[in-house]
């Protein structure tokens, strides 16, 4: 990476090669995106040479990461972590929900294009966590708010305070739950990922994305 001014970062590596994949471990890229989301917080620009990044990775892909994040328009994954193109695998569905395809999704990212590292990050303000509490239904979005409804019972045994949407905190509490039975969904639903982690070749953590910040704190 290059550095022109101290607000300017410009992001000129290029795609992971299969060799240099290999050589990280779970725990380096948890640090890469740690420092990626660092220079995000600090407001460095992120300029990417695209044209050239599409070239490279055209012929094959070795992201580092795979991460599974709310559909959010306002949490732009890779800029969050200071990624281009072929750096990560990025899943999307409202809630950051576990489903038999974002598991499939999972286990390609890592037992075939092997990523080393799986993040669940979910993200203040969320509004599916807000429908899940207020116990909304609509269409498909019913079926899809109840895999947030264990967060919402969970949240409420401990939780001190009014346990609905006009209490921030308890949003917070909700969202908190939610991504933490996420990483166990995963770990509980697909044996391939849960040997891998056992066999200390990827790394599962959860995340939250601070939207006034930028900031994401991870769960370890």
């Amino acid at each position: 990476m290059e550095t022109n001014s101290k607000h300017e970062h410009i992001l000129t590596n290029k795609p992971l090669t299969a060799e240099e994949q290999a050589k990280l471990s779970p725990l380096d890229v948890l640090n890469i995106l740690k420092e990626g989301n660092r220079e995000f917080v600090e407001d460095n620009l992120t300029i990417r040479n695209n044209t050239q990044r599409v070239r490279n990775s055209a012929m094959g892909q070795y992201p580092k990461a795979v991460v599974l994040s709310c559909l959010d328009s306002r949490v732009p994954v890779e800029d969050v972590f200071h990624r281009g193109i072929g750096d990560i695998f990025v899943a999307r569905v409202a809630g950051n929900v576990i489903n038999e395809d974002i598991l499939g999704s999972l286990e390609y990212a890592c037992k075939v294009s092997g990523s080393k590292l799986i993040v669940v990050l979910g993200h203040e303000h969320c509004g599916a966590i807000k429908s899940a509490i207020d116990n909304v239904e609509l269409g498909n979005i019913t079926s899809l708010l109840k895999k947030i409804h264990p967060a919402v019972e969970e949240a409420r045994k401990s939780f001190k305070g009014e346990q609905n949407t006009s209490n921030l905190d308890f949003i917070e509490e909700v969202c908190h739950k939610n991504i933490e039975l996420s990483v166990k969904e995963i770990r509980e639903k697909s044996v391939i990922l849960k040997e891998m982690e056992e066999q200390k070749q990827i790394m599962i953590v959860g995340a939250v994305y601070d939207m006034d910040t930028g900031k994401v704190d991870f769960f370890e």
